[in-house]
């Protein structure tokens, strides 16, 4: 190679490096703006917040002949959609099932989740729940004219659950004799039943009272198991900013009525008078 060409082929390099250097500082810049952007100014710049409900969990998240969003849960999410954009059509649902909430939100596919959330210690270490809004225990389904009226008589029988719930790490961790068959989808759990895939099915105590009352063949015989638990929505670990306004906005839905609104209108319809609604909501 020829002096006159290494020199060129020398200052072309330097050019190139000279360049990747001079673009280095804005790209980190860009870089520490977006990471500096608030969620909220991000939700707000988006014009929608991402709200992760449930598909198939009336009357708490489901979706309607027309396959539009209804339950419980949404109807709180457009009121958190209407208070943090001004307009409760501002909210794109997100579908998800009980095994990948954690997970949206770690991976930024929702900004929050309104999911039917039970708040347990091991979720806590992954997610950011806000103010309570739901009371809630476990309960077991079963066949009217085979109920099952005490635990022990699953013993050596198969329990159907759903992956990720709340039900299924309870009895994973106290009956590990109990056999356990899960599913992904709570229309797959309650078709198994229906099925004679299982002697029973454990859920939330509010989701089996209100589907062995669209099914009259069916009774809650365990109407509540274990200790009371609390159903919350929750953000991405950390987001202390979109907690902190969440919290607030659920404070001002209870005193104003909201939230006892979305109950009369969503939950009062099936439970009827079986249920008073100071044994559901959280005060």
């Amino acid at each position: 190679m020829g002096i006159k060409h290494q020199f060129i082929s020398g200052c072309a390099a330097a050019v190139v490096a000279l360049g990747l250097t001079a673009c280095q500082p804005s790209a980190d810049k860009d870089k520490a703006d977006t990471q500096a952007s608030s969620s909220i100014e991000q939700i707000k710049k988006n014009g929608v917040v991402r709200i992760g409900v449930f598909s198939d969990k009336p009357p708490f998240g489901y979706l309607d002949e027309q396959g539009k969003n209804q339950g419980f849960d949404v109807e709180i999410a457009k009121q958190v959609a209407k208070d943090l954009l001004g307009d409760e059509n501002k909210v794109e649902f997100v579908l998800t099932e009980a095994a990948n909430r954690v997970e949206y939100l770690k991976s930024n596919k929702v900004d929050i989740i309104f999911a039917n959330f039970t708040i347990t210690p091991e979720r806590q270490q992954a997610v950011d729940f806000a103010k309570p809004y739901l009371k809630v225990s476990l309960g077991v389904v079963s066949p009217k004219d085979q109920p099952i009226t005490d635990v022990s008589q699953l013993k050596d029988k198969v329990l159907l659950v759903n992956k990720g719930t709340t039900a299924d790490t309870y009895f994973t961790k106290n009956y590990p004799d109990i056999r356990l068959q899960k599913y992904e989808q709570n229309t797959e759990t309650f078709a198994a039943l229906k099925d004679g895939r299982g002697a029973a099915l454990a859920h939330d105590n509010l989701l089996v009272l209100a589907w062995a009352n669209q099914n009259p063949n069916y009774t809650v015989s365990i109407p509540q198991l274990g200790e009371h638990d609390l159903i919350a929505p929750a953000v991405k670990k950390g987001d202390k900013e979109l907690l902190d306004w969440l919290n607030q906005d659920l404070e001002r839905l209870a005193q104003s009525g909201e939230i006892e609104k979305a109950y009369e209108k969503t939950l009062k319809p099936v439970y009827g008078s079986s249920i008073a609604p100071k044994d559901l909501l959280v005060e």
